[in-house]
């Protein structure tokens, strides 16, 4: 009840600051004029297509830059010396913005697919390595110690202590970063696109539609959202001896 209040007091003070004048309606549209034409948007057929060629540059990013991160980081934080030779290496590319990259990337890829999902593989691979890297460090020694006074390898030791106690966190940093990459969605979909939400915004925005670009933010967020609690159902079909409510 206090998570839909919040709602519905941000709409209410949207309707009212639109209602007296605090704010013109033509760049700031009423949310029920915006709901109107979210539905009205949903009533074409290419706009399903602008939403689907946005999920697929999501996924398809999303999914090159965990087959790289994750195992990487897990390595990196499992041994020192992989640490000690990637960290100072990535750590660097961290503080690059995304964005910034665009003028190369068109070089490099064209106008196609390819600057687009690059540019959404670099705003999440380089701070999910990092984030899979100290949850990987957070193991509990106690659990490698023993293994080891088994008699374990290396080996096996990463794979059937550090692999399995980390896993848990991994979907966690996962779910924090594919946040993150809804959020570089529209950026990348400015770079020569002809489909999805963030071009479908961007033709709006030339014949001042705003209350398309409106309804256009509102897909964003409600297909992110969605995705959040995908990530949590996964979370919790996998590791159901975890209590992740706090999460």
């Amino acid at each position: 009840m206090l998570g839909v209040s919040c709602w519905v007091i941000f709409f209410a003070a949207w309707q009212l600051a639109v209602y007296f004048g605090l704010v013109t309606e033509l760049l700031m549209p009423r949310p029920t004029h915006v709901v109107a034409t979210l539905f009205n948007l949903l009533s074409t057929g290419s706009f399903w297509i602008d939403i689907g060629a946005s999920l697929l540059r999501i996924l398809v990013s999303f999914l090159m830059a965990s087959v790289i991160a994750v195992p990487l980081g897990i390595a990196m934080g499992s041994f020192r010396a992989l640490e000690a030779f990637f960290n100072p290496f990535m750590a660097a590319w961290r503080y690059l913005p995304a964005p910034s990259f665009i003028p190369v990337l068109l070089m490099w890829f064209g106008t196609g697919e390819g600057p687009k999902l690059a540019l959404l593989f670099i705003g999440v691979v380089f701070f999910l390595i990092a984030l899979v890297m100290d949850y990987t460090k957070q193991v509990r020694t106690e659990f490698i110690e023993t293994s080891m006074t088994l008699g374990g390898t290396r080996g096996q030791v990463l794979w059937t202590v550090i692999v399995p106690a980390v896993l848990p966190n991994v979907v966690v940093s996962m779910r924090q970063m594919l946040a993150v990459s809804w959020t570089y969605l529209v950026i990348a979909e400015i770079v020569a696109s002809t489909n999805g939400i963030g071009a479908m915004m961007m033709r709006s925005r030339r014949f001042l539609h705003t209350d398309e670009i409106m309804a256009g933010i509102i897909v964003i967020g409600v297909l992110g959202l969605l995705c959040d609690m995908g990530f949590r159902w996964l979370h919790r079909l996998l590791f159901p001896y975890i209590d992740d409510s706090a999460r």
